[in-house]
């Protein structure tokens, strides 16, 4: 009895190993620029405004069977901001919001993803001016032939990173939440 226990246990052990092992890696991918869009939108005078940041690369690694083993990792040229206003643009690469003198890139990287009801959920770490905090994102995932399609967003504050020195550290002029928008058009890593 004991032996037939130990033989039965030992069989669904093996059959797990095996499942695990069947998922494979999650698959390598990296956002084609000239077709994805990485976007924020913040209220500054009670207004909504919006920019966008022109240069950026993604590495994704992603499988929906492998989310143990996937992970997307982020670098953001702060200086290619563009908000639609020149002045605007100036004082956000500026000392007291992206200080791109000192840190001229940001850079996210997740930690553990989630299935949802909507898609897909992660959280990762985002740098900005030096400092590192947690940004949970929600997205969707979609394979499109060999490559794949990725839309999410995520919410932020922006004084938890920095981002608001001297007269910008108020929230009356420059609202603190900040949301970020994306839609990553996917091609496999050659």
């Amino acid at each position: 009895m004991m032996i037939r226990r130990m033989a039965s246990m030992i069989l669904l052990a093996s059959s797990f190993v095996s499942a695990a092992s069947s998922a494979g890696p999650a698959a390598g991918y990296t956002a084609d620029s000239s077709q994805s869009r990485l976007e924020f939108t913040g209220v500054q005078a009670g207004a909504e405004f919006k920019g966008i940041f022109h240069k950026f690369a993604a590495a994704v690694d992603f499988a929906p069977d492998a989310l143990a083993s996937s992970r997307f990792d982020v670098q953001i040229d702060l200086n290619s901001v563009d908000s639609m206003d020149k002045d605007r643009d100036t004082t956000i690469r500026g000392p007291d919001i992206f200080d791109v003198a000192h840190s001229p890139t940001a850079h996210y990287v997740t930690r553990s993803f989630a299935k949802t009801a909507a898609g897909y959920s992660a959280v990762g770490a985002l740098t900005l001016r030096g400092v590192t905090k947690d940004v949970p994102i929600d997205f969707q995932f979609t394979q499109v032939g060999t490559g794949a399609k990725l839309v999410g967003s995520a919410k932020l504050k922006r004084l938890d990173f920095g981002a608001g020195q001297g007269d910008w550290k108020s929230t009356e002029e420059v609202a603190d939440a900040v949301k970020i928008s994306f839609s990553l058009v996917l091609k496999p890593k050659s």
